[in-house]
């Protein structure tokens, strides 16, 4: 399921196979009408066709010349991108309040 509020997308349930084609069309479209962060923290079921998803919302905003983030991704999300080596890809804007992995280092990520 997918809530908008503003220039955020809040999507949260299960993000699976079974999900993904509905919420990949109504995502692109939010993104083709100026959201800029995807919030996936009530995101409480996936598996990898979430990580095609995401790269999919990326490539179409690139292809809008838009930026985009992704907040609150779920720790087996972020498994799955380094599993398959697209983890940098994932443009990650850490949330407050969201524990994450190594936040003690904070020289952890640098894009550009």
């Amino acid at each position: 399921m997918i809530r908008r509020q503003g220039d955020r997308l809040l999507v949260s349930g299960a993000l699976t196979l079974a999900s993904v084609k509905a919420v990949l069309l109504e995502g692109s479209t939010a993104i083709g009408q100026g959201v800029r962060s995807v919030d996936l923290g009530e995101v409480d079921e996936l598996d990898s066709s979430a990580l095609a998803l995401l790269i999919a919302w990326l490539r179409e905003a690139k292809r809008l010349k838009r930026a985009l983030v992704f907040t609150n991704l779920p720790p087996g999300l972020t498994t799955i991108a380094r599993l398959y080596g697209v983890a940098d890809l994932l443009c990650v804007s850490q949330a407050t309040g969201s524990p994450a992995a190594g936040s003690s280092s904070p020289a952890s990520s640098s894009h550009h």
